[in-house]
């Protein structure tokens, strides 16, 4: 199904399950938040600030482009976000209606569920990187693998050997087209996979909010050109 075929589809009741919303009285979700909207298939549509919160109302900011055909009235929508209050990840759904200069309507908001995993949506990849490291036993630059990456962060393959905690420069480029992206990373956590190659969960660290909307844009073209393959 294509991304169209998405869009086509009506609105569909979605019914109640017991123990849905439980944890919606036990987080609170606020005006400013910064929330990524996919659809229901778990295709990432654009990134906004949740605002105007007023009920199962709101409205969505849209601060990153989005490719949405201009005839879509409406969209049941998966919204995702992170309490920097509570340090945890909110999932939400609503259906959302386009307005002018890119703000949508938010209707029937709920708060699905609260979780401690990561917010942001991960877009898988395997590129060719490398790892800058300026202390220790790897210092110096390394080849590694990105195996896919957020706005918040990403997942690393290297035959290196690298420690929770460690620093370092993450270089690749997104596109052959465009500019080489170097992030700050820490690693966060470590996947032994065999004798010989390890994978790394890596967050992004010292980002500004234009350094994010890059991060954000890059994303999406490298979704776009998936999806044109397709």
């Amino acid at each position: 199904m294509g991304l169209l075929d998405v869009f086509k589809r009506k609105t569909k009741e979605r019914p109640h399950q017991e123990g849905e919303g439980a944890d919606e009285e036990e987080i609170e979700i606020y005006s400013g938040m910064r929330v990524e909207v996919t659809t229901d298939a778990g295709e990432l549509l654009f990134v906004a600030k949740l605002l105007g919160i007023h009920g199962t109302k709101a409205e969505l900011h849209q601060y990153s482009e989005a490719e949405l055909p201009l005839e879509v009235e409406s969209l049941h929508a998966r919204i995702r976000g992170y309490s920097d209050r509570e340090r945890k990840a909110v999932y939400m759904e609503g259906v959302i209606v386009p307005g002018a200069k890119h703000i949508w309507q938010v209707e029937e908001l709920t708060v699905v569920r609260v979780g401690n995993d990561r917010a942001f949506f991960r877009l898988s990849t395997d590129l060719e990187a490398t790892v800058t490291m300026f202390s220790g036993l790897n210092m110096g630059e390394r080849p590694c693998r990105m195996l896919n990456i957020s706005v918040g962060g990403a997942q690393i393959s290297s035959e290196h050997r690298y420690h929770e905690g460690d620093k370092f420069l993450l270089k690749v480029r997104l596109l052959e087209d465009r500019p080489e992206s170097v992030m700050f990373c820490q690693v966060l956590r470590v996947i032994e996979k065999d004798g010989q190659t390890c994978e790394y969960g890596c967050r992004f660290l010292e980002l500004t909010e234009e350094d994010q909307e890059k991060i954000t844009q890059n994303i999406f073209a490298v979704q776009r050109k998936k999806r044109g393959r397709s």
